[in-house]
């Protein structure tokens, strides 16, 4: 059994030098790092390290298996934090990269102080939402079918569980706790990713999108994950 105290990085890069820079960069500043060149092996030594690594650096386009097929793969099997690296800076790549699980997306050339600060952050709500608080007690929210548990950190319908990213369970707690309440994209992204709002949208409609696909039972006609035209987003009760 592994007895790693520092926070593990999986770089996944088909260039060694960017492969080597991420690495210094981060075994510098208190993080043990693995690295792969491409996506298929990115899962190999994400499924063979022990503990498995607590977040993925990525880039998007490499030979073989890209980024995008690799996050996708990852996110059916892991609750890991995902940023992605690209050279692409175009609405549409990133809007994809969101959509196939990714938490994040720097664009290249990046700092490698941004990238290091953008993995503190991600790691952070990571933690904070899988953390279980000694004086927390149990809290269970209901709507419809569908139930969150903050304790357990699980999410069920009809009493079968629904893996979910941390983001998605923080915006499905926080619509939850208060039903029927309606909330901006840019109040979400501020409550959720404590963060100033700068393009929340494309951010926060992904994330509503993959709940929807995860907990409605016909998502383009949700039942209770419900937009409200201008305003932003509501969890509403069906009886």
């Amino acid at each position: 059994m592994s007895t790693r105290s520092l926070p593990l990085i999986l770089v996944v890069d088909d260039e060694s030098k960017i492969r080597r820079l991420l690495t210094k960069e981060l075994e510098a500043n208190g993080f043990d790092v693995v690295c792969a060149g491409d996506g298929e092996q990115a899962l190999e030594v994400f499924a063979q390290s022990d503990p498995t690594p607590d977040l993925v650096l990525m880039d998007v386009m490499m030979p073989g298996m890209d980024g995008f097929d690799c996050a996708e793969r990852l996110s059916k099997s892991a609750n890991v934090p995902i940023i992605f690296l690209s050279a692409r800076n175009e609405p549409s790549f990133k809007l994809r990269g969101f959509d196939s699980g990714a938490d994040d997306y720097i664009t290249k050339p990046f700092d490698p102080v941004e990238v290091l600060a953008r993995v503190r952050s991600q790691l952070r709500r990571y933690t904070q939402l899988g953390a279980k608080k000694v004086e927390e007690q149990a809290n269970v929210y209901t709507v419809g079918p569908i139930v969150l548990d903050e304790e357990k950190k699980s999410v069920t319908v009809d009493g079968d569980e629904v893996a979910l990213t941390p983001i998605e369970f923080n915006i499905l707690r926080l619509l939850m706790k208060n039903p029927g309440r309606i909330y901006s994209s840019a109040q979400i992204y501020e409550l959720v990713w404590k963060e100033d709002s700068l393009g929340a949208e494309t951010s926060v409609s992904v994330h509503i999108r993959h709940l929807r696909q995860k907990l409605e039972i016909n998502p383009s006609e949700p039942r209770y994950l419900k937009v409200v035209w201008g305003l932003g987003y509501k969890m509403e009760d069906k009886k």
